[in-house]
């Protein structure tokens, strides 16, 4: 299965448009099934996971337990995927200083 991660500071009081932005699938290149892991190193970061026209994730706090995403742990959600469909992942900071965001999302497959 393949997957896409990250790991990146994100500044005080600021939003990180789209983790995915250049990355192999940041557009599936069939249909698939995303899952998203994720932890961050402080609390106070919130995260928006978007398929296509669909939210799955808005806003949400994420787990601060410092490391990267441990599975079935750090496991945030999963959703479908149809072929073309761009894949977003927001990041936003609600504190003023920069928190270290781990994200995981695996990309299977579907025929």
């Amino acid at each position: 299965m393949p997957s896409m991660t990250d790991v990146r500071s994100v500044a005080a009081n600021s939003v990180v448009d789209n983790v995915l932005a250049g990355k192999i699938f940041e557009f599936a290149p069939s249909n698939a099934i995303a899952s998203l892991l994720a932890t961050a190193s402080a609390v106070g970061l919130r995260i928006s996971f978007i398929i296509g026209n669909e939210v799955q994730l808005d806003d949400q706090e994420i787990s601060a337990a410092n490391r990267f995403p441990l599975s079935p742990d750090d496991f945030l959600t999963r959703g479908g995927a149809l072929k073309g469909d761009r894949i977003v992942l927001r990041l936003r900071n609600t504190t003023v200083g920069a928190i270290t965001a781990f994200t995981k999302l695996d990309v299977e497959q579907v025929a």
